[in-house]
């Protein structure tokens, strides 16, 4: 009787068995050439190190970047308080409590910028829902400056408002300031709250709530105390406003 016909995978099969059993076939990713798992935990440690305590409810923590070593913490009901060397100093830098609407879960003063020219010029600025009767406040951007005779306090007679965005609802305010690599202050506001966006505010280029705004603060701009970054998408104003660097967001908090 003939032997059965082995099909042609069947032997290539089985020369490839034969030739592992004598060692020829290599394991094309040998133990020693493996990376380590980045998600095993024995490959990093992570712990906690307190820097700092006694602060109410800090939202935000920035660097001014003038040699100093200070951090400035941004506390929501309506404070920057300094910590220098570990310790929370005494005075805050700045306390505009009377100015900031912080009812709202997500209302208050939520950021604060320092210039890039912040150890010459002592100009920083913030973002904060401001105090409103029965409304939910305006989303607002305000520049500060260093007190003449105290580095570690603001000038509270100081401030200017530069922008203030009426906000129909508590949430969804945005809050970040922040200067780009570009010297542009970065401004993020919220669609003005409540469930779905019921304005629609965030698909609406012709509206500042639900964007990320894109500021020249060093300079001005007729009407406004800013100006246009002339490559701003819509900085002729045709299509959308010209603060506007995105649109069509829900709430740009970070």
């Amino acid at each position: 009787m003939n032997a059965p016909r082995l099909s042609r995978w069947t032997r290539v099969l089985s020369v490839l068995a034969v030739a592992s059993s004598l060692g020829v076939a290599r394991d094309p990713w040998p133990a020693a050439a493996q990376e380590p798992n980045p998600f095993d935990p024995a490959a990093f440690a992570v712990g906690l190190d307190l820097v700092a305590d006694g602060l109410d409810q800090p939202v935000h923590v920035a660097d001014p970047s003038d040699g100093s070593g200070r951090l400035f913490v941004v506390e929501q009901p309506g404070r920057i308080r300094i910590v220098r060397d570990r310790e929370v100093v005494a005075e805050p830098f700045l306390d505009i409590v009377d100015l900031v609407e912080s009812e709202g879960s997500e209302q208050g003063l939520l950021s604060v910028a320092f210039d890039p020219d912040f150890p010459e010029n002592g100009t920083f600025y913030v973002g904060y829902t401001a105090r409103a009767g029965e409304g939910a406040g305006n989303n607002t951007v305000a520049r500060y400056r260093v007190a003449a005779d105290n580095l570690d306090r603001a000038d509270p007679d100081s401030g200017e408002v530069l922008l203030a965005v009426p906000d129909p609802f508590r949430n969804h305010n945005g809050g970040l300031v922040l200067f780009g690599p570009d010297g542009s202050l970065y401004v993020g506001l919220g669609d003005g709250g409540s469930r779905g966006d019921p304005e629609g505010n965030g698909q609406n280029a012709h509206t500042l709530l639900g964007s990320l705004l894109r500021l020249d603060v060093r300079s001005e701009g007729g009407e406004e105390p800013y100006a246009i970054p002339p490559d701003n998408p819509f900085a002729n104003g045709e299509g959308g406003r010209p603060e506007a660097w995105a649109y069509g967001l829900r709430n740009p908090w970070r």
